[in-house]
């Protein structure tokens, strides 16, 4: 079996060395946002985003799936899961459950970035990447609006 062996003192478990493999966790919440940008006219914003710069906005059921990778450990997992729901917990549940995004996430305030689904995984993988374990990689960032629309972010410019 070339690229695996039996772990050393862990009799029946089976380790695939150098191999890299990934992992995804998807966490789902709803949020509302307005694409609205308060620097151009009412019927710039109308031009632009139809009824979606509409007051007070719009609702979705969100779903947010983050791909790690890395090598497999001797527990059989790239990363402890504990740690990777705390992490989806405090960077996308917290801030975004239950909330109007233009109003209650800074990030995307009226006259900043507009919340897209785009902007929306870029924010996300910036602050998870940067708090993941030694070894494990964050691969990519799905932000689902819903099931006909979502973006991918993957850190690479």
């Amino acid at each position: 079996m070339d690229g695996q062996f039996l772990a050393p003192g862990r009799p029946g478990i089976l380790v695939f060395a150098l191999m890299v493999t990934s992992l995804t966790r998807t966490v789902t919440f709803h949020a509302l946002h307005r694409y609205y940008r308060p620097d151009w006219s009412e019927s710039q914003n109308r031009d632009a985003f139809g009824s979606l710069t509409d007051p007070p906005g719009h609702g979705h059921d969100y779903r947010c799936a983050v791909t790690v990778q890395g090598p497999v450990d001797d527990t059989g997992m790239i990363i402890d899961l504990v740690l990777l729901d705390r992490l989806l917990q405090e960077e996308v549940l917290k801030p975004f459950a239950g909330k109007h995004l233009n109003l209650d996430v800074p990030a995307f305030a009226y006259g900043r970035t507009l919340p897209t689904c785009e902007a929306l995984a870029a924010y996300v993988f910036s602050r998870l990447a940067a708090r993941l374990p030694q070894g494990v990689a964050l691969e990519r960032v799905r932000i689902m609006e819903d099931p006909t629309l979502y973006a991918d972010c993957t850190g690479i410019p």
